[in-house]
């Protein structure tokens, strides 16, 4: 076998803590069957480097649904007042955090809620998972006739000449496959779901056993990605952190990443 190459992802962008955008899309969050914010004007607000969040102008909160907890935290954004949210007979207690003023531009008189406390978020008319996505991340997903296995341990789980080749910033290239060309004898379902602010939600994960134990959660599919990753609907990715993949015979390193 040819000796290791690397192939990576493209180099996730570093974006100012503090750094503020408008939002150019329609922003909603429900929770209890209620939208509790619709907005044309909300904010991307990096308070890490990573991914941003929502900054949400008050007045565009559906009204009554805070419900002030008396705590006041500092924050580099200034002052913040704690908030529960309420709707109904559910209450999220400390969900939201407004800004009465700001020493940041744009922010004064803005709400961050905890994206966890929503029911669902949307964009436009889609659903968004996890966080925001962010403007500076860019996700493709290409057909390709390159030819892609995958083993651990030396074993063969999966060989395809048809990939599909998602490349997504900061991560590596995930290489999706048909079913038809994956071994299932070594893979036993999971019960493990997970969501991707690009992609949507996993609707399978795979553990595998190559006679050494079970490696839990090597492998997972979206039967239903979001519209720009249609491509990918029923196919499988493997972890190329955790098993070794070959692209047109060239072995690729295992690359160090988050889910390493």
């Amino acid at each position: 076998m040819s000796e290791p190459s690397r192939r990576g992802g493209w180099p996730a962008p570093i974006v100012p803590v503090n750094h503020v955008e408008p939002v150019p899309r329609r922003i909603r969050a429900v929770l209890g069957g209620e939208t509790v914010v619709d907005t044309t004007a909300a904010r991307y607000v990096w308070e890490w480097p990573h991914y941003p969040q929502y900054y949400l102008p008050l007045g565009d909160v559906l009204a009554g649904v805070l419900v002030a907890e008396e705590v006041t935290e500092d924050s580099p954004r200034g002052a913040v007042e704690v908030h529960a949210v309420r709707v109904g007979d559910q209450v999220r207690h400390g969900a939201a955090r407004v800004l009465r003023a700001s020493s940041v531009d744009g922010l004064a008189g803005t709400v961050r809620f905890d994206w966890g406390a929503m029911d669902a978020w949307f964009e436009e008319d889609e659903r968004v998972f996890v966080h925001p996505r962010s403007p500076y991340i860019r996700v493709d997903a290409l057909r390709s006739t390159r030819a892609v296995r995958v083993e651990l341990d030396g074993v063969r789980l999966a060989e395809s000449a048809s990939p599909v080749m998602v490349f997504e910033t900061g991560l590596p290239t995930r290489y999706y496959l048909d079913r038809t060309d994956v071994d299932f004898s070594h893979l036993l379902a999971s019960d493990t779901v997970t969501e991707c602010p690009y992609k949507g939600r996993t609707t399978g994960y795979w553990s595998v056993d190559v006679g050494r134990g079970v490696q839990r959660d090597l492998a997972w599919c979206y039967d239903f990605p979001t519209r720009q990753l249609l491509p990918i609907a029923g196919l499988i990715a493997f972890y190329n952190e955790k098993v070794d993949i070959s692209v047109d015979g060239v072995l690729e390193q295992r690359p160090a990443t988050h889910f390493g």
